[in-house]
């Protein structure tokens, strides 16, 4: 494949910090390279690295780039550079994956513009690491895992994500390019006391609402709705074509109010400022 893209997304956060970790390879017009971005509360960075500095292990879901170390088990880093000095180690509880592929009967479609993975909902995270003098430190604190692939970020997306008391959710909202036409896709999960909540457009979900900063999307008895109250913006590059030539805009940890109803009665219905969006999206 001439254009494409592979990343992962691995997130850890505390009562009182936030750090994210995107490694990736891509590969446009046959000039191949790989990154890191990393993103905390206050600001982000993308760190380019060799091509032959990426090393990805399938079956054992382990990724490195460099000295820097991604897998089930944790997070090794070690980066510097005259902008960014990032080292330290994070090691990583039992995860919770999903019960099947987050992209349902679409993992199956060829040619997608992007696919999406869910490697663990919820995990506990505990480790140091120092970002330019700064400490970040997590004791049992909480990380999410997930990962793309494909050729470009969607042109029009919304993604959030959050780990509370008594479960975590991720949805995300795009539109999707097929065969000469546009879709909007939905893919899903609110995982509440242990038990999994899909919303997908494989299952009928879709949206009623995208205005005001607030999406609401429905499927049979289920309603997720997602505010956006106030977010701190940090630049990410984004894949168009396997290229990192785009900038999007991410916040970490960012106010959002979500609620989460379930035949007519609420589950959970809560305001965060811990927070992850994307809204690359008319809203």
């Amino acid at each position: 494949m001439d254009h494409f893209f592979y990343g992962w997304y691995l997130k850890c956060q505390s009562d009182t910090q936030s750090l994210a970790v995107i490694p990736a390879i891509h590969n446009a017009k046959g000039k191949r390279n790989c990154s890191i971005q990393v993103i905390t509360d206050n600001d982000s960075w993308t760190v380019p690295f060799a091509a032959d500095s990426f090393h990805f292990h399938k079956v054992k879901k382990d990724l490195s780039i460099g000295e820097n170390r991604f897998g089930e088990k944790g997070i090794h880093l070690d980066i510097r550079t005259p902008r960014l000095t990032v080292s330290g180690d994070l090691d990583f509880g039992p995860l919770f994956p999903l019960q099947y592929d987050i992209m349902g009967p679409f993992a199956l479609v060829p040619f997608m513009e992007c696919r999406h993975s869910v490697w663990s909902m919820r995990h506990t995270v505990s480790g140091n690491v120092c970002v330019n003098g700064e400490s970040y430190s997590f004791e049992d604190a909480w990380g999410y895992w997930e990962g793309d692939r494909g050729r470009s970020f969607p042109k029009e997306y919304i993604w959030t994500q959050c780990c509370f008391r008594g479960g975590a959710l991720m949805l995300s909202v795009a539109d999707i390019p097929m065969a000469g036409f546009h879709f909007t896709g939905i893919i899903g999960v609110v995982l509440w006391r242990g038990k999994e909540y899909r919303m997908a457009t494989y299952l009928g979900a879709r949206v009623v609402r995208v205005q005001n900063k607030t999406i609401r999307v429905i499927q049979g008895s289920l309603e997720l709705e997602v505010r956006l109250l106030e977010a701190p913006e940090r630049p990410l590059m984004a894949p168009v074509k396997g290229n990192m030539v785009r900038t999007i805009y991410e916040s970490v940890s960012c106010r959002v109010f979500y609620r989460f109803r379930r035949k007519g009665c609420t589950l959970f219905a809560f305001e965060t400022d811990k927070a992850s969006l994307e809204y690359e999206f008319p809203m």
